[in-house]
């Protein structure tokens, strides 16, 4: 699946489209497992490959997923933004604990550690995800998101140009040929083949 335009610049906006709904109606989540959190996360360098994700820390991130979303989905209406979720992404940003204990052992002698190493990782991630959703709901680029203008996807994008409403070329296409058989299908007495579905991005 191509990135939304925006996605690579925004690892936040990445984090928000990793639940996308696909052709057929089908939801697709990058997150739904341990597993598969820990490999999103892995493949951007927000943490170790072995870092050992339990479900707890997967369902923090769609936790924060699903508030970055709202707050995404707020600018692009001109909405007010959720309390709720200004709250969770404050949170997120400031929960992160620099101390590591004191431990000892016979191999390392006296040395620092994270309490919960997993969960410290998992909480670093947040706070990142957390800091760069801000940056990106404050900044000038702000203005630039939109959502993707072909159902059923549900990305989110920044628009590289005015007209730009679709957050794949996939997208665009299925958008296309559904307003053509829209037309087709308006005339009275003209046969109208069902459109042709396009495989989500």
């Amino acid at each position: 699946m191509s990135p939304a335009p925006g996605a690579d610049r925004y690892v936040a906006l990445d984090f928000a489209n990793s639940v996308v709904t696909v052709a057929g109606g089908h939801v697709l989540d990058l997150l739904d497992t341990p597993q598969a959190a820990n490999r999103w996360l892995t493949e951007r360098d927000l943490a170790p490959a072995e870092a050992g994700m339990r479900e707890q820390c997967a369902a923090q991130l769609r936790r924060l997923r699903e508030h970055i979303r709202s707050l995404i989905a707020a600018v692009v209406a001109g909405r007010p933004a959720p309390g709720s979720a200004i709250e969770a992404i404050n949170e997120a940003m400031t929960r992160v604990s620099t101390a590591a204990v004191l431990r000892w052992d016979s191999a390392h002698g006296l040395h620092r550690q994270a309490a919960h190493p997993t969960t410290q990782i998992v909480e670093h991630a947040l706070a990142v995800l957390a800091a760069d959703a801000a940056e990106l709901l404050t900044g000038d680029d702000a203005q630039l998101l939109t959502a993707c203008g072909s159902p059923p996807c549900r990305r989110y994008l920044l628009r590289t140009h005015r007209r730009r409403h679709w957050c794949s070329v996939r997208c665009g296409d299925r958008a296309r040929a559904a307003r053509a058989y829209a037309r087709r299908a308006a005339r009275p007495g003209e046969a109208s083949p069902a459109p042709v579905e396009v495989q989500a991005p």
